[in-house]
């Protein structure tokens, strides 16, 4: 299966930044074992490559690893070096666009008005990021006229709303602090917490 179907076969992408490195394996961990198969870390964390190879190293193909808060070219190509199998934006730059499907990855800009989100497909996006996700009622107002971009709502996303952004159209789900908050002690305790927490969401998309 192609790393786009099983995003949105998944749907969730846990978002990890700011986490510190030697963390990484063991919060992967903990959202596996709560049914999360996405995983996003972000380069503007410690040590973010070692992190994502640290992690494609510990699951293989079991657990789907990308980049967030790509901001460049060269930023794109050492993320896909290091095993990086989509990169994700939080803005349209057109040339980590073309970077990415250069190099023969997913590609995920971020957007946030009409013309946004329409620029980044036609210049190439698999999916666009919608961020901030305001509501489900955004998400729907932009399928209306743009049924054909697929959609992936980012921010403000719980159990109890997510069921509402994907009968909107939404045809996945970024989700950060909600799923790992890394200002919080790394404990056993707390990695309970994050596959609680995971299993919540899962079920939630899946009730």
């Amino acid at each position: 299966m192609s790393t786009l179907s099983r995003i949105t076969e998944e749907k969730i992408v846990a978002i990890i930044r700011g986490l510190n490195p030697s963390y990484g394996v063991a919060v992967a961990e903990a959202l596996y074992a709560g049914g999360i198969r996405i995983l996003e870390i972000t380069m503007n964390s410690d040590e973010p490559l070692s992190v994502i190879r640290q992690i494609t190293d510990r699951f293989g193909d079991r657990m789907v690893v990308g980049a967030g808060t790509v901001l460049d070219a060269d930023m794109a190509e050492v993320a896909v070096a290091a095993g990086a199998r989509f990169v994700l934006s939080p803005i349209v730059a057109v040339e980590v666009i073309r970077k990415a499907k250069d190099l023969g990855v997913v590609s995920i800009p971020g957007a946030y008005t009409a013309t946004e989100i329409y620029t980044a497909y036609k210049n190439g996006a698999d999916i666009v990021k919608v961020f901030p996700a305001t509501s489900p009622a955004y998400i729907r107002d932009i399928a209306g006229p743009l049924p054909q971009i697929p959609l992936l709502p980012t921010g403000g996303i719980t159990p109890q709303n997510i069921k509402d952004f994907k009968h909107a159209g939404a045809v996945g789900f970024g989700i950060g602090s909600a799923l790992v908050d890394t200002k919080q002690p790394m404990t056993s305790r707390y990695f309970e917490q994050i596959t609680e927490r995971a299993r919540q969401f899962v079920d939630a998309i899946t009730e």
